[in-house]
């Protein structure tokens, strides 16, 4: 209820943005809006030569060419003309995202089809380790402590495995992974849920925990600044990881606050020292590496653990092949069973994420993002926060709407400002140490149909600023 509100809100502001804008002479066509793609020249306006100062015209008519003529002005390096049949066309800007059909498109193409793709082979393998009986012992082992931090789920309840495996695939920078077992695990809560469209308690938990994304490999992040050159692409890996436990804790705390969970539990005081002292240790031994040692680490853990995961699928499901012969199948035709139920959750996330990001085009080509963007930028100049930290604030800002808008904001930082300054380095933190939460609580809660997420936004955005404020200090503090 409080998304489909706050989508209302950005999908109107933004249209009444933009025909304020078209009316007041700021922009000359909406076409960018509907059409534009990333990065394409923005028309701004479009004149007779006559009506062009005295240079912009003097040195159009002396190119040798007069049917198509770019021209930069030294003034405004950002502002083309392209003088046609008697007309002069002025570009000025860089699109920042695609309009709103080629984003209709992309998200199909670029995000939807590939999600299927990971979908189906990661629940193909999810329903091996449901039949040959991995996840309910997995569950078992695992109960004492999520009972604790999920009381509302049954002992030894599946969900259990399957939250697990997501939490240990974000933990580990296995984004392709995470998500297959993250709708698993809400498919499996939604079971258990008494009022089905609405949020459970144990819904909203697992939510804001896997929002928070706690990561200890970030390779994604690694691999950008290595592509810029960087002198140590892995001296964020530490700040990221103590941004996103912070994050975690808060989310955790917050919510079980709210829910009542008893935080003297001696198992959940247990875990969570336990949890502290593998960071810590992991920390150390990476410390020591030197930059090769760190860069094969990060470059190698995660898809090592990743070929584990499936090798021990595999492997446990052909030595307990019984099982399946017991349940009618075979280990081969439960796997085809697994992927095609991920290619139908595949194709219901879709209308979810296909409305989400299309509002957060709208909302970014109509100049409104940025006008939000600079006027907290300049709140934040005010009162006396560096030039540095403020020039890394648009990732934080997009990141909750779009991971790929504010990865572009992270790279071109890098390009900018230089891949080891403070602006680079901060918004690479801001990139590593939140998810994307109007995408993830769009995929997550459409999967399942739910359309009271009660406090799970607010929540959600609450850590997204805590995670801010940690990375602007952590970031301080080691650069």
């Amino acid at each position: 209820m409080v998304l489909s509100r706050f989508w209302l809100v950005i999908f109107i502001s933004s249209i009444v943005f933009i025909v304020v804008s078209l009316f007041t002479a700021n922009t000359y066509t909406i076409d960018s809006v509907l059409n534009g793609k990333k990065d394409d020249p923005i028309l701004v306006s479009e004149k007779y030569i006559g009506q062009l100062p005295a240079f912009i015209k003097d040195s159009i008519k002396k190119a040798p060419e007069q049917t198509m003529i770019i021209n930069r002005d030294t003034l405004n390096a950002d502002t083309t003309y392209v003088y046609k049949n008697k007309t002069v066309k002025i570009y000025s800007g860089l699109q920042k995202s695609d309009g709103l059909l080629p984003t209709c498109k992309s998200t199909l193409v670029d995000l939807i089809l590939p999600l299927i793709a990971y979908l189906a082979f990661f629940c193909g393998l999810m329903e091996l380790l449901i039949i040959s009986g991995a996840s309910g012992k997995l569950a078992k082992v695992l109960s004492p402590v999520f009972v604790k931090v999920f009381p509302s789920i049954p002992k030894n309840h599946p969900s259990i495995s399957y939250m697990t495996l997501n939490f240990a695939a974000n933990f580990l920078g296995l984004d392709s992974a995470a998500t297959p077992f993250g709708l698993k695990a809400m498919e499996s809560l939604q079971e258990i849920n008494p009022e089905k469209d609405k949020a459970s308690d144990a819904q909203i938990m697992f939510m804001c925990l896997h929002a928070s994304g706690l990561t200890l490999i970030a390779t994604s992040i690694i691999g950008y600044r290595a592509a810029a050159n960087a002198s140590n692409p892995a001296d964020v890996m530490l700040p990221c990881i103590i941004t996103s436990f912070i994050g975690t804790i808060a989310a955790f705390l917050i919510v079980g606050v709210k829910q009542k969970i008893n935080f003297k539990s001696a198992s959940l005081l247990i875990v969570l020292m336990g949890l502290i002292a593998a960071i810590v240790g992991l920390l150390m031994y990476v410390n020591q590496l030197d930059l090769i040692g760190k860069n094969y680490f990060t470059s190698n853990l995660s898809g090592l653990i990743l070929i584990a995961i499936i090798a021990f699928t595999l492997i446990f499901s052909f030595k307990n092949e019984k099982k399946f012969s017991e349940a009618n199948t075979t280990v081969f035709d439960t796997f085809v069973v697994g992927a095609n139920n991920g290619v139908k959750t595949g194709v219901t996330i879709f209308p979810y994420v296909l409305g989400m990001l299309v509002a957060i085009s709208l909302f970014r080509n109509s100049g409104l993002f940025e006008i939000i963007s600079d006027g907290i930028a300049f709140i934040f100049s005010n009162m006396g926060v560096s030039k540095e930290i403020t020039n890394a604030l648009p990732v934080a800002m997009l990141r909750p709407f779009s991971s790929a808008g504010s990865r572009g904001f992270l790279i071109d930082s890098m390009n900018t400002f230089g891949a080891d300054s403070l602006t680079a380095r901060l918004s690479s933190i801001f990139q590593c140490s939140a998810e994307s939460t109007f995408y993830v609580i769009a995929v997550y809660f459409g999967s399942v149909n739910i359309k009271n997420t009660r406090y799970a936004l607010g929540t959600m955005l609450l850590v997204d600023v805590i995670c801010v404020i940690t990375a602007i200090f952590v970031a301080t503090w080691f650069f």
